[in-house]
């Protein structure tokens, strides 16, 4: 019995020591492989990256017609290892990147981890430097790759790799390849394979590429009005922020505490769980919530289960027990967006996201607080 009421802890851990930190391992809804959605946006995106990156995926079915499955995701994933989206730069209307951004010379020196030099290619037009290659730009293309991938997508008739649409859309070119299916896993991760020959590189793109994914679906938000839109569009601007154990205040993400019975500790990780999550949001309608998800049920009026999830309305909590009907075991708590689905801080692992709210088991009501 105290494992099972342990499990009632999940996601929503409290940030003091006598807190029950625990975590259901909750199965992942029918996860997207597409990442196609052209609506969305991500917190750590500059808005001019995010528009080259959006602009690229329409230009790129012209230039590589059998290509499928290109989203913004993928750009953003290659961008954001590359170059963490051109950060420290100014971007220009125009997508101009100054300073230009340059990559270790790749002169065999062993500087940056290279050890075979790679000759001049552009006699330093890119690069800077006729003594050898070096990357360039916010997804770092050898002046040799961008000879063969380069376009101009800004309308200034110059192919620049120092350019937030050309290189966006180079990017596309060169993962597309002579016409890949992007939506399926093993050919996305070819292509990621040969941006970067390296298995950890792969990993770590295809993860930011599911972050970014979870961020680019939007809910129909037409019909909701006042404090209830407020408290959506916040929780929605933090689509794509890692979950993070015990992590998220009323004024963001933050680093979480340790540890879960599973070992998983959020306290290097930058972010939300559950709770935190809705105290963050309800916080921008003025309304202070407990830190638990088990709490946060004595908030506002109760919606019963028995009612089912017809009931709710957009910006209600939503609840999740181990046992329905006593709030005491309640483990989960995300923000009801309307048309069966919520925003949710699932689980350790995972980032915050649109889930539908049959997605996690065990439903529990909600409460109205607006």
């Amino acid at each position: 019995m105290v494992a099972l009421l342990m499990f009632a802890a999940v996601c929503c851990a409290a940030p003091v020591g006598n807190a029950i930190s625990a975590y259901l391992a909750l199965t992942t809804g029918a996860r997207n492989d597409r990442g196609t959605a052209d609506g969305g946006s991500a917190a750590d995106i500059p808005a001019r990256m995010l528009t080259a990156y959006k602009k690229a995926v329409q230009q790129a079915g012209k230039d590589v017609p059998k290509c499928q499955g290109m989203g913004w995701p993928v750009l953003a994933g290659i961008a954001k290892a590359e170059s963490n989206h051109a950060a420290g730069r100014n971007i220009a209307a125009n997508g101009d990147i100054r300073p230009k951004i340059y990559g270790v010379l790749l002169n065999g020196s062993g500087q940056g981890g290279n050890t075979t030099g790679v000759p001049d290619t552009d006699g330093g037009k890119w690069d800077g430097t006729a003594n050898g290659e070096r990357a360039v730009g916010p997804f770092q293309f050898l002046p040799s790759t961008w000879k063969s991938i380069g376009k101009d997508a800004s309308g200034d008739q110059v192919a620049d790799p120092h350019n937030a649409d050309d290189a966006a859309l180079g990017a596309a070119i060169h993962l597309c390849g002579s016409g890949r299916d992007l939506s399926k896993r093993t050919q996305l991760a070819g292509a990621i394979w040969k941006y970067n020959h390296s298995a950890e590189y792969v990993a770590n793109v295809l993860g930011w590429i599911d972050q970014y994914a979870a961020a680019a679906e939007s809910p129909d938000l037409e019909n909701v009005t006042g404090n209830a839109l407020g408290v959506i569009q916040a929780a929605l601007s933090q689509r794509g922020v890692p979950y993070s154990w015990g992590g998220g205040t009323v004024h963001g993400p933050s680093n979480g505490i340790c540890c879960s019975p599973g070992g998983k500790s959020g306290a290097s990780i930058k972010g939300f769980d559950c709770s935190g999550l809705t105290t963050y949001a309800y916080a921008r309608a003025g309304i202070s919530l407990p830190r638990t998800a088990a709490a946060q049920a004595g908030v506002g009026r109760r919606i019963p289960a028995g009612l089912g999830t017809a009931a709710l309305k957009p910006g209600d909590l939503v609840f999740y027990a181990y046992s329905p009907g006593r709030d005491s075991t309640i483990y989960h708590v995300g923000i009801y967006t309307g048309r069966g689905q919520m925003i949710n801080a699932p689980r350790p692992g995972t980032v915050v996201r649109l889930d539908p709210v049959n997605a996690v088991s065990g439903y529990a009501g909600g409460a109205r607080l607006l």
